[in-house]
């Protein structure tokens, strides 16, 4: 598929590029039209403007939505840990940036250590 191929709700991306916020907001869920509607936050407007002058950018907003003049560029989202980074595709237009980013690691028990039960205080001690 092509990035011209790409449709949201019914609008090639060009179009949706070219639309305003307002515009733009209208063709998102409830939560991110709410947000956007009674602005964004300082630290987000400031993460758009970098955004607008280069490619790649750092960042640790994860709650900012990703609009369509995002795409193409190369964001590095903190996770908590370290900067991630992200291409932004069409298809990630109306997500949050926090949704690409794993920012929790999966838990490997290995085998219960000594004194972790009551059983094991006896095991004698070599």
């Amino acid at each position: 598929m092509a990035k011209d191929d790409f449709k949201f709700r019914g609008y090639e991306l060009r179009e949706l590029q070219k639309m305003n916020m307002d515009e733009f907001a209208d063709l998102l869920d409830a939560r991110k039209r709410r947000t956007i509607k009674r602005g964004l936050s300082e630290r987000q407007t400031k993460l758009l403007k970098k955004i607008r002058r280069n490619d790649y950018v750092k960042t640790q907003e994860r709650d900012m939505i990703v609009v369509p003049e995002m795409v193409g560029k190369t964001i590095g989202v903190y996770n908590g840990q370290e900067y991630t980074d992200v291409e932004i595709v069409p298809e990630m237009i109306g997500h949050y940036l926090g949704e690409f980013t794993y920012n929790r690691s999966r838990v490997q028990h290995s085998a219960p250590g000594l004194g972790a039960t009551r059983s094991s205080k006896y095991i004698p001690l070599k």
